[in-house]
């Protein structure tokens, strides 16, 4: 059994799941749909393909569905500070109305009304992604995808296009043969000794079964990026992990990242 692991840390990260229109909302660790979103840009995986369908699975670029059936988890090293941006909002320019800009509305008119916006980002957070495969002979997936980490396809993002990594997704160690749980309570720690560990410990989240009585509800799992169309998946929170138990992770440095 094997767990591969991924480290989301930015200036700026954003994981909305039900927000929509002028207020953008955010969860407070990634989101499923986002960390999936994310392994399909580094495989260069196009939301949709008319000659390659998104759930066609080929050998370097495996189907939406196999992708979203990988268990998940997440350890919050450094949960990150709510915050607010404030945006006006354009509209398209179109060919018909040369010289009107504005917001188009669900009626197909143009409105020359600026749309006010609030998004919501959490700023300076690390978390621990974990990946693990529900079956032994899949573990070829997770050796594909801790290979294309380290060399993406396109650019990877936090949550939002403009919301890219500080530091490298990729964890040089980062492919690991243990549990999901197992291979997050014992990582090192990613935030090392820069500030004194939480009292509280680390929070620790995985997918669960729908039969866990404490587990909730989140509507995350990607079926279409193209369409847009998401499932639902169970979570549970385990308890916290103690940070003075990790060891402080060593900074990946740009020697580790072999060219080929």
């Amino acid at each position: 059994m094997k767990t591969l692991l991924l480290r989301l840390a930015g200036p700026m990260q954003s994981w909305g799941t039900d927000s929509r229109f002028t207020i953008r909302e955010t969860g407070l660790e990634p989101s499923k749909s986002g960390v999936i979103g994310l392994l399909c840009a580094a495989l260069g995986k196009p939301k949709n393909d008319p000659q390659r369908p998104e759930d066609t699975d080929l050998p370097e670029c495996p189907a939406l569905s196999r992708l979203a059936s990988l268990r998940m988890g997440v350890r919050l090293d450094r949960p990150g500070v709510l915050l607010n941006d404030y945006h006006t909002v354009g509209g398209v320019n179109r060919p018909d109305e040369i010289g009107r800009y504005g917001v188009l509305t669900a009626s197909g008119k143009i409105s020359e009304h600026a749309q006010l916006s609030h998004r919501f980002y959490l700023a300076d957070a690390v978390f621990l992604v974990g990946l693990q495969t529900q079956r032994d002979e899949d573990d070829g997936l997770l050796e594909l995808l801790q290979q294309k980490l380290q060399r993406p396809h396109w650019q990877l993002c936090l949550g939002r296009k403009a919301f890219v990594p500080s530091e490298p997704t990729w964890l040089p160690n980062g492919l690991v043969t243990a549990s999901l749980e197992e291979a997050l309570r014992s990582y090192d720690w990613l935030i090392g000794n820069e500030n004194a560990p939480p009292e509280e410990g680390l929070r620790l989240s995985v997918d669960a079964d729908a039969n866990d009585y404490d587990a909730t509800v989140r509507m995350d799992v990607p079926l279409s990026f193209g369409r847009r169309e998401f499932s639902i998946r169970y979570v549970k929170e385990l308890d916290p992990v103690d940070a003075l138990s990790l060891k402080p992770h060593q900074p990946t440095t740009q020697m580790e990242v072999k060219d080929e």
